[in-house]
């Protein structure tokens, strides 16, 4: 095989292994609940937008490297409606092919080989390559149950001394915690005024259940040492058409934007059009997408609650991160769920050293689908009984 020592040092991407594979479930009919994008369709006035931007003739041909200014402006519009926060269009923004190129190039950006990256445990799968691709040090930054929330006075000091950059994500993926504009205040109270960097994936925003995810440049001082990366796969139901962007701390912005003019020639302009008029039209719909998970919560947790099955509390995202059986780890607890019940979800493993005894479950099926699951779920009572 040939393949360079540096990729072959960093593992096979979880999801990149297991999408698309053959599922081989038990006697009943399948429940998908691996999935981790809205089940929804995508708005048909923004489907009518990118159909009609195809035909553009100024959309055939290359753009703008850093995007469309309408496309910047209406990321700047969105930002000051929804979290009172002014950016500036051409320093404080970077357009993304889908936010995971943003968060795996960034380690590559800013960080020098040797240096620490603080990853949290569990968190999201691929921020580890874009560490190791840029022969950085990952370390973890471990956030415990049940609020799953950073304990900065818990890390030892020589590996902050060391810490060049710092992801946080919230609502989390996998376990469903959220942050408090607080929470974001203390962590850049931790960090400025030394040489470490933060990077907030924001890709759950829409989804906060008891409140409205705050953004952490809302915190005074966060455009020093911050970015945000944000997404309109979920909110938007835009997941195929790979759009976000990062916004945040100018110097991280534009080492992005370097990065970016040699591996990327531009973004198609109808997307760009399409993602515009999503930001510029379809607040409510991120609020009509939000109530929709809400009632999936409900319904779900009100089903385990009933069988005394336990979970860890899910304030917002698109999952719910289960506890396993006594003699299961999430591995086996996959394994038997498929085999058992015929329910497809992702190990806790992949999250992290910390996601051992967990799996993690999407409420991104119809509901009947999810009433189906969590029946059959509770069924497993007996497992836990075993406890």
């Amino acid at each position: 095989m040939v393949i360079s020592d540096r990729l072959s040092q960093i593992p096979d991407s979880y999801f990149g292994k297991t999408m698309g594979r053959k599922i081989e479930p038990g006697p009943l009919p399948l429940i998908n609940m691996a999935v981790g994008i809205p089940d929804g369709a995508t708005p048909k006035g923004i489907l009518d937008c990118y159909a009609e931007a195809i035909y553009k003739p100024e959309n055939q041909k290359y753009v703008a490297f850093h995007g469309k200014e309408t496309f910047k402006q209406a990321i700047v519009d969105f930002y000051k409606r929804q979290y009172d926060v002014e950016l500036d269009k051409d320093e404080e923004v970077c357009i993304l092919y889908g936010t995971k190129n943003g968060l795996v190039a960034l380690p590559t950006c800013i960080v020098n080989p040797g240096e620490n990256v603080l990853l949290p445990d569990p968190g999201y799968t691929d921020y580890l390559a874009g560490v190791l691709l840029a022969d950085a040090k990952p370390q973890p930054l471990v956030l415990k149950p049940p609020y799953y929330l950073p304990q900065w006075h818990m890390i030892d000091k020589d590996v902050l001394l060391n810490t060049r950059l710092v992801y946080l994500t919230y609502p989390n993926n996998p376990t469903g915690s959220v942050a408090t504009k607080d929470v974001f205040d203390k962590a850049i109270a931790q960090f400025q005024g030394t040489k470490t960097k933060i990077v907030h994936d924001f890709a759950y925003s829409a989804f906060g259940f008891d409140y409205k995810n705050p953004s952490i440049l809302q915190s005074k001082g966060a455009r020093d040492l911050a970015i945000e990366v944000f997404s309109l796969s979920k909110g938007y139901n835009m997941s195929g058409f790979r759009v976000g962007f990062a916004v945040g701390n100018k110097d991280m912005i534009q080492a992005l934007k370097k990065y970016q003019t040699h591996t990327h020639a531009g973004m198609f302009g109808a997307l760009q059009d399409a993602a515009t008029f999503a930001l510029n039209h379809y607040d409510d719909f991120l609020v009509s997408q939000n109530e929709i998970f809400k009632v999936r919560r409900d319904k779900f947790t009100a089903k385990l609650k009933e069988a005394s099955i336990p979970f860890e509390p899910m304030n917002g995202g698109i999952f719910l991160w289960l506890k396993t059986p006594k003699y299961y780890d999430g591995e086996t607890f996959e394994t038997y769920l498929l085999k058992e019940k015929s329910i497809l979800v992702a190990p806790g493993i992949p999250f992290g050293e910390h996601g051992q005894d967990y799996v993690r479950i999407s409420l991104a099926v119809d509901e009947d689908s999810l009433m189906e699951a969590a029946e059959r779920i509770q069924s497993l009572k007996h497992l836990y009984e075993a406890e």
